[in-house]
């Protein structure tokens, strides 16, 4: 299940004063994770989040994670008030080649002064390990602020603070296509089948 966060959403522009904390983006998938991780970082005022990466196929001119236009995410970023930098990838990249973009643009974030990048996983520590180490190499720490929170604890707090997120593609094998195209709130909850994790 893959959702679409809506401009509409308690996200405020970055905290901070820009001098005194930690100078940070966030890898921004459009979703409910990543817009619930900036709101986690934004209430801490360690951090100040300056920027929004997301990677795009720029062939289809879609977010790579979600199939979202770049108009919708365009929208986001300008809706959020944190500037936009994107991975611009071709529209099969293999891994090395995607690596070697990722590479490129994360040393480029590196000497704009940036130190810290946040991610909205909440499990699989393979990936996490994965990220983690490619940072290392550019001196760049990983904050992980959804990390191990029960996802179900996670999606009515994200309900509660008024995110509105819509549905956008669904794998059927586990979740029926009437569910593509809704928003999720507490009806969309009760309806999951057991085995779907919010």
């Amino acid at each position: 299940m893959n959702s679409w966060n809506k401009v509409d959403s308690p996200i405020n522009s970055p905290l901070g004063d820009g001098g005194s904390s930690t100078l940070t983006y966030i890898n921004w998938s459009g979703g409910k994770d990543s817009s619930l991780a900036l709101y986690y970082i934004q209430q801490q005022k360690e951090y100040t989040v300056e920027k929004l990466l997301t990677s795009v196929n720029a062939v289809h001119n879609r977010i790579s994670m979600h199939g979202v236009r770049r108009e919708l995410l365009q929208a986001q970023a300008a809706s959020i008030g944190i500037p936009l930098t994107t991975i611009e990838l071709p529209e099969q990249p293999g891994m090395a080649e995607y690596e070697a973009l990722l590479d490129v643009k994360m040393k480029e974030l590196k000497q704009e002064g940036f130190t810290h990048t946040i991610f909205g996983d909440i499990f699989l520590e393979d990936l996490r390990k994965y990220r983690e180490d490619k940072l290392k190499a550019v001196e760049i720490s990983a904050l992980f602020p959804l990390w191990k929170i029960d996802t179900l604890q996670l999606i009515h707090q994200f309900i509660e603070l008024g995110f509105k997120t819509m549905v956008v593609c669904v794998n059927e094998k586990y979740l029926d296509k009437s569910f593509c195209g809704r928003v999720i709130d507490e009806q969309f909850i009760k309806d999951l089948p057991a085995n779907v994790d919010p």
